[in-house]
């Protein structure tokens, strides 16, 4: 009687101490996986180092703006009671009608494995300033220097200009060259206007065609006191982006095209203004192009970014594969050494290595599958022979199957994986707790 109590008690005390080095095994097999999280990492490192390369040489992001009327004046200062300063200043005003029309045509190119998404627009532009009033600025029509007014665009890249810019003003071609007033260092463009005074600038209408390669981006600041931007691409997953949204969006299998619509009053900044207090480069502080819109070419979520999504779940994956791994053994009266339960950990490790692998030449679903049946094969194989029964590990696997179709649904579904988590662990809680009931502790 008292060896069998004493065997009970030994029984008991195993499977706690059993349980505690199970407990240990999921603790230490979080070592590998940090490391499988810096593999990831340094992949996507490397990507986005091959996408920085190809930009480079085609051209990056781009944002276009313009064109603007930069108009210098003399501001008179006095220094003495007897000598009066002349110093020049820049005027600018922005035009109150803007409209452009821009085709988008998407390239894919690669830089080993990794796809870089590149793209060459053709822009139009059209407008109007209807007048341009320099006595709101507090100017004196007799201090503009309006035979040096000068049109003002600017890009992100100038690199990306793929052909001559056009500009026409009042139907009058004008010459178009890299813009070096102001000593400034962005990347704009500028031509030389003939006007003789504030008369020439009514209604002074233009319009301007060019064609600019660029990558992943395409903003548009909207600069007229009324803006219209119409966008139209074959590329079937576009982002939109930008200070706001456009009005009017149909997105196809075969393409997109969206428009908006900007009025004056909605921009944080004014449609004239003096020297610096407003800025047309796209790096200042102050810059206009806080207020660009436009379209990111969105590659859909890239393997690294689902990798690291679904290695988020390996805990649960270790928790549950080894709870059922022990429930089984012990409801049948087997015996797995905690080695044993080492190695099935390690495997399901290496899954995220598989998934990695692979995803970069075969995309994450094709990925996640190969590499879901490399591990369920694996580790059902390795319990045929650990728990003396093809019955058992075909159980096992069909509980590694479920387990991970349930995380492949989760990263599916995003909106609802918050739900389809809270649900399935409650699901699977109750099924623990039932079959270990069975069990003595």
């Amino acid at each position: 009687m008292e060896t069998m109590l004493a065997q009970n008690v030994w029984t008991k005390s195993k499977l706690l101490i059993k349980a505690g080095i199970i407990a240990a095994i999921i603790l230490l097999l979080q070592i590998p996986t940090y490391y499988v999280q810096n593999l990831i990492e340094e992949r996507e490192g490397r990507q986005k180092e091959a996408i920085a390369e190809v930009s480079s040489k085609w051209a990056g992001r781009q944002n276009i703006m313009g064109p603007v009327l930069v108009v210098p004046y003399w501001e008179t200062t006095n220094d003495t009671l007897a000598t009066k300063n002349k110093t020049k200043h820049l005027a600018y005003f922005l035009p109150d009608e803007l409209t452009v029309n821009a085709s988008v045509t998407p390239q894919e190119k690669y830089r080993g494995i990794y796809k870089v998404m590149l793209y060459s627009s053709a822009v139009n532009l059209s407008g109007a300033f209807h007048s341009v009033q320099p006595q709101r600025l507090g100017l004196a029509p007799e201090d503009m220097i309006w035979n040096e007014a000068y049109m003002r665009m600017s890009t992100s890249d100038n690199k990306g200009l793929n052909d001559e810019v056009k500009l026409n003003v009042n139907d009058t071609a004008l010459t178009v060259s890299p813009f070096d007033r102001e000593g400034a260092k962005d990347q704009g463009l500028s031509a030389m206007l003939s006007l003789a005074s504030a008369q020439d600038v009514a209604n002074l209408r233009f319009s301007s065609q060019m064609v600019i390669n660029g990558s992943e981006q395409l903003l548009f600041t909207p600069l007229g006191k009324s803006t219209t931007v119409r966008l139209s691409s074959a590329w079937p997953h576009p982002s939109f982006t930008g200070n706001s949204l456009p009005q009017t969006t149909r997105i196809k299998d075969s393409g997109f095209t969206a428009v908006w619509r900007s009025m004056g009053h909605k921009q944080n900044f004014p449609q004239q203004w003096k020297d610096d207090a407003f800025s047309l480069n796209n790096l200042s502080a102050n810059s206009v192009a806080a207020s660009a819109f436009g379209v990111d070419l969105f590659i859909p979520v890239s393997g690294y970014q689902k990798t690291m999504r679904s290695i988020k779940y390996s805990l649960l994956c270790l928790l549950l594969t080894f709870a059922a791994f022990f429930l089984i053994e012990t409801t049948a009266k087997k015996s797995a050494h905690p080695f044993h339960y080492g190695l099935i950990g390690l495997a399901l490790i290496l899954f995220y290595t598989l998934l990695l692998s692979f995803s970069e030449y075969t995309g994450f679903d094709a990925a996640y599958v190969v590499a879901s049946a490399f591990t369920v094969g694996l580790i059902g194989w390795f319990s045929r022979s650990v728990l003396a029964s093809g019955k058992l590990a075909v159980l096992v696997s069909t509980i590694l199957v479920l387990l991970y179709g349930y995380v492949f649904t989760i990263l599916q579904l995003q909106d609802y994986s918050l739900l389809l988590g809270s649900l399935g662990l409650f699901l699977t809680l109750g099924v623990i707790m039932h079959f270990s009931k069975k069990i003595q502790w």
